[in-house]
């Protein structure tokens, strides 16, 4: 305590303390997890795998791995709820990672390779056969639930294309050089 101007005043602990790291963001938590969990991944591997031998078919494995514990329902080629969006009553069909929760880990996974020193260039998690595998996921389980798959379509900037049609000669009284036309 500290006294000013005769009234004890508690003194401010955190100006001696040393700093506090900053507090992550959700996702910077997420991709860190994410990462450690990869890393423990390949180290639990038979024999362990060190990250500077893995590639795409390593990676998806993990994937295939990581369904075990997914909690969408994915139905079979064989229910009879196949292609229902609402089923009416259980089934015995698995339930696996959402395709959405992978593509989102891949994605996150993708960083963090690189952010821990790793070449763009050798990215195990950018090969093709990882979007492949991410759109066969996508597609079979859009059937299995029976509502199809549909990109979601970024709205235009209205400023950002008037000014492009300015641009390009578009009424404004000029050519597309941006020299007036007299």
């Amino acid at each position: 305590m500290s006294t000013e101007k005769g009234k004890n005043v508690p003194e401010d602990d955190s100006s001696r303390s040393a700093p506090c790291p900053p507090q992550l963001s959700r996702y910077e938590s997420q991709k860190r997890r994410d990462w450690n969990t990869f890393c423990q991944y390949l180290g639990n591997q038979r024999p362990p795998m060190a990250l500077s031998q893995c590639n795409p078919s390593h990676v998806l494995d993990f994937l295939r791995y990581l369904d075990q514990f997914g909690k969408t329902k994915v139905h079979m080629q064989g229910c009879v709820f196949f292609g229902q969006p609402d089923p009416p009553s259980p089934c015995t069909c698995p339930l696996k990672q959402a395709w959405g929760s992978l593509d989102a880990l891949i994605g996150r996974l993708r960083a963090a390779y690189e952010e821990n020193g790793g070449m763009p260039e050798t990215n195990p998690f950018a090969g093709g056969a990882i979007r492949v595998y991410l759109r066969e996921v996508r597609d079979s389980q859009a059937k299995a639930r029976g509502v199809p798959y549909k990109k979601k379509k970024k709205k235009k900037n209205k400023r950002k294309s008037q000014t492009t049609t300015q641009e390009k000669g578009g009424g404004d009284g000029s050519s597309s050089s941006g020299i007036p036309i007299q």
